[in-house]
């Protein structure tokens, strides 16, 4: 069941506090650049962080890498810990790490890691998403907008309500229904009876604004992407935002109901759903009306100088879909915008 309640009021706290922006530091051009800090948070995930089980040798790598955030590791060093999963997380933090300092900033190396097969773990490529968007939204009143954002990095899972298309966070839905809320008695009721398996979060409006501010870490905050309602125009905005960071272009996003050109000159998956739905209708093939339904949301691009567009399409408007999978999960890939918008490269 959704419910609405009331606004919040008072100063606007910080928020997305674990995404690791505090951690960072901006160059000139209001990118992320790495630091020993943002590095060492990484040591100090619980896939890389010492248990009581951890060998001499993993202890002393561990503090190593703590002392000195950038230090090369040599092969024979993480094979002398003898755990073999300990081994592996290392090889695969470390490669990551790589990464992060070659390309010395935080948008350079997510941007790099498209540039041939993805080789690391999507946890690494949503928190870089999530702290790219913590940067460039920083300063934003507007709650509805920051919740539209976690679509970026966080699943959702689409529900349709009393006419509403309601995106809610996958990870706090599954959390309730299996009763984790609730501590370990409230899972066996949940087991035996399934009374409290129904989930009760807030919707998302305008009116109620407000709330998010003391439970944005929480993720149980519910928003609407029925055309029309206020928090579709925030996911534009926050398009908008994304494609201006790391290009700095001016485009304007703006819901649409349906695509009405025949023929349409481009368009960008925002999902894998999407790539391929979008596929089949521009090529002229008949997409089944239950595939159809799991578009949660199309967009109209239109940039604001068209010679930033390719010349054979300058002018026109790019389109964008965002779907459902058949388990009504949407995972979007914001990566899409920045790979496939057609740019005049020249």
């Amino acid at each position: 069941m959704w419910r609405r309640t009331a606004a919040w009021s008072g100063p606007l706290p910080e928020f997305w506090r674990n995404s690791g922006y505090r951690l960072l530091q901006k160059d000139a051009a209001g990118r992320l650049s790495i630091t020993d800090d943002f590095l060492r948070a990484y040591y100090l995930r619980p896939e890389i962080h010492p248990v009581e089980e951890s060998c001499d040798a993993e202890l002393r790598l561990h503090a190593a890498l703590m002392d000195a955030p950038r230090r090369e590791i040599g092969a024979a060093e993480i094979e002398s810990v003898l755990d073999e999963d300990a081994r592996h997380n290392y090889r695969m933090l470390l490669g990551f790490r790589d990464r992060l300092l070659a390309a010395g900033t935080v948008e350079g190396c997510y941007m790099g890691l498209f540039k041939g097969a993805v080789d690391v773990p999507p946890l690494f490529i949503e928190q870089l998403a999530h702290v790219i968007l913590r940067n460039l939204l920083e300063g934003c009143e507007d709650p509805l907008r920051l919740r539209a954002a976690e679509l970026f990095f966080r699943e959702q899972k689409a529900t349709l309500q009393d006419g509403h298309l309601l995106l809610a966070d996958r990870e706090t839905i599954e959390m309730h229904a299996s009763g984790n809320r609730y501590g370990s008695i409230g899972k066996l009721i949940v087991e035996a009876q399934g009374a409290l398996a129904a989930v009760n979060l807030d919707v998302l409006e305008r009116a109620n604004a407000g709330i998010y501010w003391e439970r944005e870490s929480r993720h149980d905050t519910v928003i609407s992407l029925t055309y029309g309602r206020p928090a579709l125009d925030a996911l534009c905005g926050v398009i908008e935002s994304w494609v201006a960071h790391f290009h700095g272009l001016q485009v304007r996003v703006k819901p649409l109901r349906k695509i009405e050109e025949a023929r349409w000159a481009w368009h960008i998956g925002l999902d894998a759903e999407s790539t391929e739905i979008l596929n089949e209708l521009w090529s002229g093939g008949e997409v089944d009306p239950g595939r159809m339904r799991n578009i949660v949301a199309l967009f109209g691009v239109e940039f604001a100088e068209p010679a930033a567009m390719r010349p054979d399409i300058a002018g026109r408007t790019v389109y964008l879909a965002l779907s459902a999978n058949a388990d009504q999960v949407v995972r979007m890939k914001p990566q899409n915008l920045l790979l496939n918008l057609p740019l005049n490269e020249a």
